[in-house]
């Protein structure tokens, strides 16, 4: 006869309640894309405040820059609109602008089009459209322990932003009182995209902390947007969802800022 251990039992209740209480799951939107809903642990009583990520599968889809900047481009849209012009299955803010509404804060180019020539101190710097074979078609380069100038070279596309996890895997933003939406892009440790979106308000350092508890093998994180015009778009054929921010000093927009530039998805060829 044995003797049950109270804290076994314990132990194992909890594991039932954890795998009830379980992460919202992956939903396939389409081959290659995936969406997930996740409740924010700040917001408890609040289900309608979730972090949403659509995780992107670099073997099936394309990512994209567009700039209004571009001749061929020249408008500013939402990311919806950017998405219906430009035949673009989802979109995200494509970093911070500048006065103008043309110009990225710091560093952005194309093979075809260069928007910023000015490479600043930001850490991060999202690279694709690969120019070599056998190459990851997106990754992030972390400048404090990537070799930027070598790894530059094999890609046309670039986009310059703020660094929200350090190469060890750190929240790298410190603790503020200050709150706004946010909108980021990163990857997973497989070479998926994540782009990353939370309408409901939170500290920088608050969102990264969730989203490296999050099921969801975050590798790198880059900030693109915070505010009012963060905003991300779905239109995928089994879905269509549209996410824009609360302005910082709170009070949600009536209808998502128009952007200069914005990062979007294709299915490849």
């Amino acid at each position: 006869m044995y003797i049950i251990n109270m804290r076994t039992i314990l132990a194992a209740i909890a594991v039932i309640i954890a795998a009830t209480a379980a992460p919202a799951q992956w939903r396939t939107l389409e081959p290659g894309l995936e969406l997930a809903r996740f409740p924010s642990p700040s917001y408890k009583n609040d289900s309608a405040a979730t972090v949403n990520i659509l995780r992107i599968d670099t073997k099936r889809h394309d990512l994209v820059l567009m700039n209004a900047s571009h001749p061929d481009q020249g408008e500013l849209m939402t990311a919806r609109g950017w998405a219906k012009k430009e035949r673009l299955t989802a979109a995200i803010n494509a970093a911070m602008y500048q006065a103008d509404y043309l110009k990225s804060v710091s560093y952005m180019k194309t093979s075809g089009h260069v928007n910023n020539t000015r490479v600043s101190k930001d850490k991060t710097i999202l690279l694709f459209e690969p120019l070599a074979k056998n190459i990851p078609p997106v990754t992030i380069v972390d400048r404090d322990c990537d070799d930027y100038e070598k790894i530059s070279k094999q890609y046309g596309s670039a986009v310059q932003s703020i660094r929200m996890i350090s190469c060890s895997g750190g929240n790298v933003w410190q603790e503020s009182a200050k709150r706004w939406s946010i909108a980021a892009v990163g990857t997973d440790k497989s070479g998926k995209i994540l782009f990353m979106q939370s309408t409901a308000p939170h500290s920088v350092h608050e969102f990264i902390n969730i989203l490296l508890e999050l099921p969801i093998s975050i590798d790198r994180a880059m900030y693109m947007e915070g505010g009012g015009p963060s905003q991300m778009y779905i239109g995928a054929s089994k879905d269509t969802l549209e996410f824009f921010g609360d302005f910082s000093a709170g009070g949600k927009a009536a209808a998502a800022p128009h952007l200069p530039n914005i990062l979007g998805i294709r299915p490849r060829k």
